[in-house]
């Protein structure tokens, strides 16, 4: 019999992408504050996040015998600033203005958990956008697509079409890494090896 596997996200990319794996999951709320430390990391940041989730996720289903929640966190990196989630169309249109006609990395990490031990997995990938015009930018921003999305774009929406060039996993920039993902579970006895 399976593990019960549990998502501590509200994100409907990371069910949509757990669900590619074939994989019967419950989705759990958690609430985490996402600020990034003084002296944090970019990347420290992100692992710790996700960490963090993935934590606050098995406190809920402690009672669930062999429960296994898997938590994430994706950032978007310029240097080592990260661009989290816009607040608002203004703050939209001033990431994708940055992002315009240059590279940018893509960081994230998962963690699953168990009662009895924690493991994560990183991907990082490197995206470029072509140049972006003012039209081009507002349009997007009127879309609502930006909104709820780190670096202000999702790459599976209508930004797919400001992407020249992606280095690295097209689902991780989504939210959650496929491949890395698929191993994590494996060795917690969720997938068969």
């Amino acid at each position: 019999m399976p593990r019960p596997l549990f998502l501590a996200s509200r994100s409907p990319r990371r069910a949509e992408l757990l669900r590619q794996l074939g994989l019967r999951f419950e989705v759990l709320d958690v609430d985490i504050e996402e600020i990034r430390g003084v002296d944090e990391s970019a990347s420290g940041y992100v692992d710790r996040v996700a960490r963090e989730k993935a934590g606050a996720g098995l406190l809920q289903v402690a009672a669930v015998p062999g429960a296994v929640v898997i938590g994430a966190d994706t950032e978007v990196m310029l240097a080592d600033e990260v661009l989290g989630k816009p607040a608002d169309a203004e703050a939209a249109g001033a990431m994708l203005r940055r992002l315009s006609g240059r590279a940018h990395r893509v960081l994230t990490v998962a963690w699953c958990v168990d009662a009895a031990r924690e493991e994560s997995a990183a991907s990082e990938s490197t995206v470029e956008f072509g140049g972006l015009d003012a039209p081009m930018i507002d349009a997007y921003v009127a879309s609502g697509e930006p909104f709820g999305k780190a670096g202000a774009y999702a790459i599976q929406g209508r930004a797919a079409a400001f992407i020249r060039r992606l280095d690295g996993s097209y689902s991780g920039v989504m939210g959650l890494p496929l491949f890395e993902t698929a191993g994590l579970l494996r060795r917690f006895g969720v997938i068969a090896a």
